[in-house]
């Protein structure tokens, strides 16, 4: 059943990104796109036109596409006006879907989209890989491997920390409004 569901969502993105309406910027190799769920702000998946399963599939013959969908997602925070310090990009380290896909999410995390622990830590710890170290371990001639699951349970089961200060929130929804006083304060 998860093959299935997995495969229904892989085609909903090629869908997604075969349809010219959907793209915000593209190359000949890669397309930015919103997503479809955002979980805060500014919230895009820059996918390869290659069909790469996952972040586990990448080698060192990747490195030129790596780059490639790097220097999209900073096109897409300027073109958004954005600066890049206010997002992270990267990789979710336990990725949930079969088609590649880098994030670029603004570190506000204010979105309706956002309701669930697994949410924020898919975001907020180590099941989130940053370009720069998914990279650097490719470049090394490492391949990214899966996280055990105890590390996974033990990330998931970590505290509601604020990702811009000490703040720990009792629940998602305490979370979310000690977020809405960063962005408040930032404005």
């Amino acid at each position: 059943m998860t093959n299935l569901i997995g495969k229904g969502w892989a085609a909903g993105l090629l869908a997604t990104i075969n349809d010219p309406k959907n793209i915000i910027i593209s190359s000949n190799d890669a397309v930015v796109i919103h997503d479809k769920y955002p979980k805060a702000q500014h919230h895009y998946l820059v996918l390869p036109k290659a069909d790469i399963p996952d972040i586990f599939h990448l080698n060192q013959s990747h490195l030129p596409l790596l780059e490639e969908l790097f220097l999209l997602a900073q096109n897409v925070i300027e073109v958004k006006r954005c600066q890049l310090d206010d997002f992270k990009i990267g990789f979710h380290a336990q990725p949930s879907m079969q088609r590649l896909h880098l994030h670029v999410i603004s570190k506000d995390f204010v979105s309706d989209c956002l309701k669930t622990k697994k949410h924020w830590t898919s975001f907020n710890t180590k099941l989130f890989l940053y370009y720069q170290d998914a990279f650097a371990l490719i470049k090394a001639g490492e391949l990214i491997k899966p996280l055990n699951k105890e590390l996974v349970q033990q990330l998931c089961n970590s505290p509601l920390e604020c990702n811009q200060c000490k703040f720990v929130g009792k629940n998602v929804p305490d979370l979310k409004r000690h977020l809405l006083d960063h962005r408040t304060q930032k404005q």
